[in-house]
């Protein structure tokens, strides 16, 4: 029973660890998952850690990056077999994988993704950035859909292609608010095809020289950001409908620094744009009161389930 408990104030501290990381990193991300229920919001801030944690050895590295990230990989996936951490962001992964389910596979495609960041600096077009993406952004999207929970009646299947599309715009979102400092790591995220069609190089956005060509590049690439979270939109409804909220949220905020980029006459190159904080609680607080509703029908409808179930 020592033994026992032991171990669950080791996961509970992991778990706050995360939680901690998520806050400092994330703030609109760790604002929105302030929505969930308390039973959801451990796991997701495990997931955040953990991609936070591999993309750090990789975007901050150490002497050896790709030593480094090999000796995490390694350590984190043995230790998904094995059940068990001493490491605290390793240990609240391996929890979230085990209890929700998550296929190991996800984790195998996000680590490989990190792995290429060290030797690949830039994507030919859409299509090859997409490629990058499933491991770095549409995985991050399936492991996170089992916690939010899928509606009743609906297929995990059905909300897939959704949380894939939602995970893509974000990631997408991150890489047009970051040209600047991806750039000063020798990276570029955005299509050659496209810089090339605007007369953009990657010389220019080293130097940080924005300019017209510069704006109507980041101009198009805001509009096709945008109609990957409309491509999204429709899976929300799909989801569990007290995670629905969380969602509208971090969509909201995220979706945010698309306006924000336009709002600086798309100058990114010298500059981060973020949601102020006066608007990030703006829009917590729009969908606070619906996020508590959702909570209380649900809660409601338990009871009236089990009773029709016994009849």
């Amino acid at each position: 029973m020592t033994a026992a408990t032991g171990r669950k104030e080791q996961l509970d501290a992991a778990y706050a660890h995360c939680a901690a990381v998520a806050a400092e990193h994330g703030k609109s991300y760790h604002l929105a998952t302030r929505l969930l229920t308390a039973d959801r919001r451990p796991a997701v801030h495990a997931l955040y850690a953990a991609a936070r944690t591999a993309d750090d050895l990789v975007d901050l590295p150490g002497a050896d990056p790709a030593g480094d990230l090999a000796t995490w990989a390694a350590a984190v996936l043995a230790e998904l077999a094995a059940g068990w951490s001493d490491d605290p962001v390793r240990l609240a992964l391996v929890d979230t994988f085990r209890r929700y389910e998550i296929p190991v596979e996800h984790l195998v495609d996000f680590l490989a993704a990190m792995t290429s960041d060290l030797e690949v600096t830039g994507y030919a077009t859409m299509d090859h950035l997409d490629r990058y993406m499933w491991g770095s952004a549409a995985v991050i999207g399936l492991q996170v859909l089992p916690v939010l929970g899928i509606a009743p009646g609906v297929a995990r299947a059905e909300a897939e292609p959704y949380a894939i599309a939602l995970g893509e715009a974000f990631q997408l979102t991150n890489f047009l608010r970051d040209v600047g400092e991806d750039a000063d790591r020798g990276r570029v995220y955005l299509p050659a095809d496209a810089m090339a069609a605007h007369g953009v190089t990657r010389e220019q956005l080293a130097q940080k020289r924005h300019d017209a060509n510069v704006a109507a590049l980041m101009r198009e690439m805001v509009d096709v950001v945008r109609r990957r979270y409309d491509d999204a939109a429709p899976g929300t409804a799909l989801l569990a409908p007290e995670s629905r909220d969380c969602v509208r949220a971090a969509t909201a905020l995220y979706g945010g620094i698309l306006s924000e980029i336009e709002r600086a006459d798309y100058r990114v190159l010298d500059r981060r744009v973020s949601v102020s904080r006066p608007r990030r609680l703006a829009v917590f607080g729009r969908r606070l009161a619906a996020a508590q509703l959702a909570r209380v029908r649900v809660t409601i409808a338990k009871p009236k389930s089990r009773s029709s179930t016994g009849a």
